[in-house]
């Protein structure tokens, strides 16, 4: 595009296509791991009961629900969503909390997303690694 000549209308079309790359990368990938469209497509995830997650998953989960204390300095920060695995939300919505995962030197790949109240979540999620795919908790 020479400059000058709709800019404007040539800056949405990059945003707009670098929106759709993304969500077609997740798909793609969700797809590659085996995961069911639906799930790539954040619906009918599958779910996981309290009692099965990890010890450090169950131990994180209580910490949700009474507000910490949390091990990591960026438990409780925004989820982005940006996979669109889980449902669709307003942004500000989603947070995520790290599961410790024994032996690993960082954070690991083990997170919970919660959406809703910080202490009274509506919804929590379930990933082992790390945002390609979900499990709804049911408590």
């Amino acid at each position: 595009m020479v400059c000058g000549k709709n800019v404007a209308a040539e800056l949405a079309n990059r945003v707009c296509f670098g929106v759709l790359r993304r969500a077609a990368t997740a798909l793609l990938i969700a797809l590659a791991s085996g995961l069911p469209t639906a799930q790539a497509l954040g619906e009918q995830l599958p779910t996981i009961s309290k009692e099965a997650l990890p010890a450090s998953g169950i131990e994180t989960y209580r910490n949700i629900q009474r507000g910490g204390p949390f091990p990591f300095e960026k438990d409780g920060v925004t989820f982005g969503n940006r996979e669109r695995i889980l449902p669709p939300q307003k942004r500000g919505f989603y947070r995520e909390y790290t599961v410790k995962t024994p032996g690993a030197r960082n954070r690991g790949a083990q997170r919970i997303v919660c959406g809703g109240p910080a202490t009274a979540p509506e919804v929590c999620y379930y990933t082992a690694d790390h945002y390609a795919s979900f499990r709804t908790i049911v408590p």
